[in-house]
């Protein structure tokens, strides 16, 4: 399965993956359409894209109401226009705030892989955002696990 990967340290804050993806989107080149973003941290002179995940729970896929979010073959969790009610159901549901609501459609939008070929990860000039195959399914999975078997090690010690 062929995820993105997103490392954060390394993104320079340029928005290329902003505007490519607003031009797959849309056609047009407008940030604000995009389902990628920036998140800076002006403190630290520092930068951190997001975008869906294409989590295996898939809350914004329960939520929907007339069931307007499917999975693609490649693996994204994509939204279905023709069948989409505007509700904003799924943007509430969704925990990490990459369901985004398009005003002037009526319509949510996501990250829908660009059909297998990312323009985010294609327009980054440092691979800070990378589309690679995993085997895990769920970008927490290994640090859960991690943090997990830190918490047993202590409970067992304790005890």
């Amino acid at each position: 399965m062929k995820v993105l990967r997103i490392t954060p340290n390394r993104c320079t804050g340029c928005m290329r993956c902003e505007l490519a993806c607003s031009y797959m989107q849309t056609e047009t080149f407008q940030p604000s359409k995009s389902v990628i973003r920036i998140s800076s941290f002006e403190l630290h002179t520092s930068y951190a894209p997001y975008t869906c995940t294409q989590c295996a729970e898939a809350w914004c896929m329960v939520a929907c109401p007339v069931e307007a979010i499917t999975i693609s073959p490649v693996g994204a969790k994509v939204v279905l226009e023709d069948v989409c009610v505007g509700c904003k159901l799924c943007t509430i549901a969704c925990p990490y705030g990459t369901m985004f609501y398009d005003p002037e459609t009526n319509k949510a939008t996501k990250c829908n892989l660009c059909g297998g070929t990312p323009a985010c990860a294609d327009a980054c000039p440092t691979d800070a955002i990378e589309y690679v195959e995993t085997e895990q399914s769920d970008w927490l999975g290994a640090f859960a696990a991690d943090r997990g078997s830190v918490q047993l090690v202590q409970l067992n010690a304790e005890g």
